[in-house]
């Protein structure tokens, strides 16, 4: 055996190696199901077909002209190979239009044009043991290429430049990593056909092919960080690129969201955190009505399922399926838990037109009061309107869109002007004026909350510098404080440092905290309470009789004033246990030696009851609503006051 052969046979014995290394890997890892694993495996097996083919051609070539057992073999060697590699070209390309996102559902006849130059070349080759038109041999034995070679070498080079196009052409829709493996693909196995093209003894097609498609493997077929292995679904990266490539491919399909909303209910009947237990299981059911490459966890109690195409009833029919599952109780251990679920479609690209619009719908918060658990269409808009207010607190704090108004309190006693209370407004213009109630929850859950409440804080710093509160004799404004911007571990030096860069008196700030906060988070309140209260700040409990009062704790933090909600004042006007409950807040806070604020007074007789009540200060409509900063000044500087 001649040294050229050995070296021939050795590269052959590599490239099988490399196709093998990659079939083993496919086959362990069980990645065969989706049709790009499919493609990709059959082009490893024809490579390593080939591979055998080869060798078995080349260990027969010296003893062909002899032996008409070796002549045999050599024939059937390079016949099998051209049989079956021509095809790849046409393979590859399929597979580039899966990884790219293509719909090829309903397009068959398209596609099915595009496989006419394979079985074209399949044609040549399963003719020419007759026609002689790819190769032929002589009397020798001896291998001679004729021009029907180049015929297919130019038609599979068609089917490259096919996939190079659909490459650029979905440039977009494929994120660095597979857009890498491609190029390193087309540029290895390129290279290494025309320098066989170039001297045929020069054995390089096939081994660049296998390198080619073993970066393949490693940067596409290998979806570790893709997949939750817990629950042998895709995980949240993975849905965030391929809803990118399907919108940006322009693919059609419905997304089904499905979300427990009662996993606190585990903990509670289990005694511990079993939601990945639980998630675990839910995945296993999912997974028995589709595909696990449909299915994705976004986050610990919600999943997401792609169906492909515009089969509305099969979207349909999927929600009710799981919808009627969750009717029964799921087993955890020996635990028979009742859960709760929300199931969302969404056509993709009807309403859901980004990806951020699929993200919003696994992790907005379930709207309250629902009256059905399984929503489409129309029942979906809560969640546009989510989106576009996102969009709008983002905007306002770039474009200054925020505006802070002022709704005055008042002396009950006599009428005079106590202060006021800051509240945010934010003035869009794509939705118009949005209140707190519901931007204020969307901008704690994006982040934005420091950033919302810290403009507050200098727009009253800046209107208490301009000197105008206190020409009118103003003891506070009070400021809002979140729940978020009251657990900053560096909130109360903040605050000092922005009233001081201002040069304001402290005493003129009254920071309002809610009951449920002051419950709820005592210790870590304590401490920002005490600090500011030593730097002159007042502090105020507003909406006292919503939540669960710790009077002891209420106590304290050392509140210089209690605000009691509206709700109270509006039920003791109604009836009798309503102005027992108001009579006794009043006496206790009284006794406490806090000062008392009433909020929501709209009628005369509202303020008669609470002045016969010996209540300090009253906010509500009687009074003012909010009004902008000018509308304040002009109201206070022209001593618009209500009497008695």
């Amino acid at each position: 055996m001649s040294s050229i052969t050995l070296s021939k046979i050795v590269m052959y014995a590599a490239s099988m190696l490399i196709s093998t290394t990659g079939i083993l890997f496919t086959l362990l890892n069980r990645r065969t199901d989706k049709q790009q694993n499919k493609l990709y495996l059959a082009m490893l097996v024809i490579l390593d077909l080939n591979c055998m083919s080869e060798i078995l051609a080349a260990c027969n070539t010296i003893r062909a002209a002899v032996s008409p057992v070796a002549a045999m073999a050599v024939r059937f060697g390079h016949f099998s190979y051209f049989l079956l590699h021509s095809i790849v070209p046409s393979i590859f390309l399929f597979y580039v239009l899966y990884v790219c996102g293509a719909n090829l559902s309903g397009k068959r006849k398209r596609y099915m044009l595009v496989t006419i130059p394979a079985f074209f070349i399949e044609a040549i080759v399963l003719l020419n043991p007759a026609t002689k038109w790819m190769y032929y041999y002589d009397r020798n034995m001896v291998y001679h290429r004729s021009w029907g070679l180049m015929v297919i070498y130019v038609l599979s080079g068609l089917y490259i430049a096919m996939a190079i196009f659909m490459l650029l052409f979905s440039w977009k829709a494929l994120n660095r990593k597979r857009r890498t493996a491609l190029i390193y693909f087309f540029t290895v196995a390129i290279l290494g056909i025309v320098v066989q093209l170039i001297n045929y003894e020069i054995r390089t097609e096939l081994i660049s092919e296998a390198i080619g498609l073993l970066g393949v493997m490693i940067a596409i077929e290998i979806e570790d960080d893709r997949i939750d292995a817990g629950m042998g679904v895709y995980n949240r990266r993975a849905i965030k690129s391929d809803m990118h490539t399907y919108i940006v491919s322009g693919r059609s399909l419905s997304l089904v969201c499905v979300k427990i909303t009662n996993t606190d209910m585990i903990k509670r009947a289990t005694g511990t955190d079993n939601t990945e237990a639980l998630s675990k299981l839910v995945a296993e059911y999912l997974r028995t009505l589709v595909p696990r490459y449909y299915i994705y966890s976004t986050n610990p109690g919600t999943f997401m399922i792609t169906v492909m195409g515009t089969d509305e009833d099969k979207v349909t029919w999927l929600s009710e399926t799981i919808s009627e599952r969750f009717e029964k109780p799921w087993k955890i251990g020996d635990n028979e838990i009742p859960l709760k679920v929300l199931v969302m479609a969404a056509d993709v690209p009807g309403r859901i037109r980004s990806v951020s619009d699929a993200l919003y719908m696994a992790d907005s918060p379930v709207p309250q009061k629902l009256e059905k658990n399984i929503l489409k269409g129309s029942d979906l808009d809560y969640l546009l309107r989510r989106a576009a207010v996102e969009s709008a607190i983002s905007r306002g704090l770039e474009q200054h869109n925020f505006e802070v108004f002022y709704q005055p309190t008042y002396r009950v006693s006599d009428n005079t002007l106590h202060g006021a209370e800051a509240l945010i407004r934010l003035h869009d213009p794509e939705l118009g004026n949005l209140f707190p109630d519901e931007f204020i929850p969307i901008a704690e859950q994006i982040g934005l909350i420091d950033d919302v409440d810290d403009y507050v804080f200098r727009e009253v710093c800046e209107f208490i510098k301009s000197g105008i509160p206190a020409l009118n004799l103003m003891e506070s404004i009070n400021v809002n404080l979140s729940v978020l911007q009251c657990m900053q571990p560096d909130f109360a030096e903040h605050v000092i440092e922005v009233a001081e860069s201002f040069g304001i008196d402290k005493t003129m700030i009254n920071f309002e905290i809610t009951e449920s906060i002051a419950a709820s988070d005592y210790s870590a309140l304590s401490r920002v309470v005490r600090i500011l209260k030593r730097q002159g700040f007042r502090f105020s409990m507003d909406d006292y009789g919503t939540g669960y009062s710790n009077m002891q704790s209420i106590f304290r933090l050392d509140f210089d004033i209690i605000k009691i909600d509206k709700s109270i004042l509006w039920s003791a006007e109604k009836g009798q246990m309503g102005q027992i409950v108001l009579d006794s807040s009043v006496r206790m806070i009284r006794q406490m030696r806090r000062k008392i604020l009433v909020e929501g007074v709209e009628t005369e007789h509202q303020l008669q009851m609470l002045r016969d009540l010996g209540v300090d200060y009253a906010q509500g409509y009687l009074y003012s609503k909010p009004i902008s900063k000018r509308d304040f000044i002009a109201l206070i500087t022209n001593a618009k006051h209500v009497t008695s």
